[in-house]
């Protein structure tokens, strides 16, 4: 009796050690692969899978990118610096003078393992645990895992798709902040909606937080892909901003090289450069390989960058054309970036996406969509789903005619 006694107390006492932190169970499944268990068994039955649900472009990465392994001699690959390689870091400022007009230090980029690591870096830096970070909501589903590595509390900031999910005016932001928020996090141009913010928004914006003390993240990962003869603003560009904005980047998108993993951080602030250094000394170095390789982006002119963008905007167009066809969906048209927000005629859109996996083909094929209100820190999105236009432009008419037929079929 004492010796199952014993044993009862020690199996709890285990339990309890070995109980996982509270900031483990609260990491979210990621709502744009949550499903990939469903596409892989759908392929198992021969079902072709349409992937519309992950921001994977099907564009080449440019030869000049990928020669560069051919040119690596090297007989040990050794950690690179903990900010990055000096040619890499050079070619950063390049490509901000060049695109921007904007002269950097080098002591004012990072290069990180991807801009997560960059975002990450930031939210560290910027904010204690338990402090609030504000978002415009929709947003990358992403900054809430980023968030809670980090311990901080998502505030939404609403914005709504009959507006174009443009950003809401002063007084909602006023409404919105508490006395714990610390940090804003923009992207620009917008994953998960295409909207691209104007300079007069961002202005709002940067006054809002220079007014309150709030540090500003501009997510600029999007920043080439804008349509219909707009530009991106960065938040480089915005007056005032120096000593309170951060900005994210990467090259995953921009030179469809998303396997590299490898993005950067730019402050004109020494003390948050100082902190980020100090985390990237931490983690020793960002990938060595991916620095060799993007130098090869120097080689590309402006023809590269145009013809990508005509090429986004043929798929943004058929996308935009074929949804709005189909009775029921609405969106608005995306600006930029190669994303949308589709609210579709069904109750809920999880529910739907998950049967277009398990129980729906159309001529032997199916397509995979990200329920949207996963990108949503409100309860809201419930009937959308965001839809990512990398695929060809035959691909992209297929999807949406087996879009159009399961809507037909689908009961709820």
């Amino acid at each position: 009796m004492l010796f199952a006694t014993l044993t009862d107390v020690t199996l709890t006492h285990t339990d309890r050690l070995f109980a996982l932190s509270g900031r483990a169970r609260r990491m979210p499944r990621s709502p744009i692969r949550k499903l990939v268990p469903l596409a892989d068994a759908a392929k198992a039955r021969g079902t072709k899978v349409y992937h519309l649900n992950i921001g994977q472009p099907d564009i080449e990465t440019p030869a000049c990118m990928r020669d560069r392994l051919k040119q690596m001699d090297a007989r040990v690959l050794e950690y690179s610096p903990s900010a990055g390689t000096p040619e890499f870091l050079r070619s950063l400022q390049r490509y901000y003078e060049r695109r921007l007009g904007i002269s950097l230090e080098l002591n004012q980029v990072l290069a990180t393992t991807g801009g997560s690591e960059a975002i990450l870096f930031s939210l560290i830096a910027c904010a204690d645990q338990g402090d609030d970070l504000m978002v415009v909501e929709p947003f990358y589903a992403n900054y809430i895992a980023f968030a809670t590595m980090a311990g901080l509390n998502i505030v939404p900031v609403t914005s709504r798709g009959r507006d174009g999910f443009h950003l809401p005016p002063r007084e909602v932001w006023e409404a919105t902040m508490t006395p714990r928020s610390r940090v804003v996090i923009l992207c620009n141009p917008n994953n998960p909606t295409g909207t691209v913010y104007t300079r007069e928004e961002l202005d709002v914006v940067a006054g809002f937080c220079r007014d309150h003390g709030l540090f500003l993240i501009s997510d600029e990962v999007y920043r080439e892909f804008v349509y219909d003869g707009r530009r991106a603003i960065s938040a480089l560009e915005l007056h005032g901003c120096e000593d309170f904005a951060i900005v994210v980047d990467s090259l995953s998108k921009r030179y469809s090289a998303c396997g590299i993993r490898l993005g950067s951080l730019v402050t004109r602030n020494p003390e948050i450069y100082d902190a980020c250094l100090r985390m990237a000394q931490g983690r020793l170095s960002p990938p060595g390989l991916a620095q060799f390789i993007a130098i090869g982006a120097d080689a590309l002119g402006e023809e590269y960058t145009r013809d990508v963008v005509a090429e986004y905007q043929r798929r943004r167009d058929v996308l935009f054309e074929g949804l709005t066809a189909i009775p029921g969906v609405f969106l608005q048209k995306p600006e930029g970036a190669f994303y949308c927000v589709a609210k579709l005629p069904v109750d809920d859109a999880e529910h739907f996406a998950a049967w277009l996996l398990t129980d729906f083909q159309h001529q032997g094929a199916t397509v995979m969509v990200a329920p949207a209100n996963g990108f949503y820190a409100s309860p809201l999105g419930v009937s959308e789903v965001r839809i990512a236009y990398v695929l060809n432009v035959a691909d992209l008419r297929t999807s949406i005619r087996i879009l159009d037929t399961a809507l037909r079929k689908y009961s709820g």
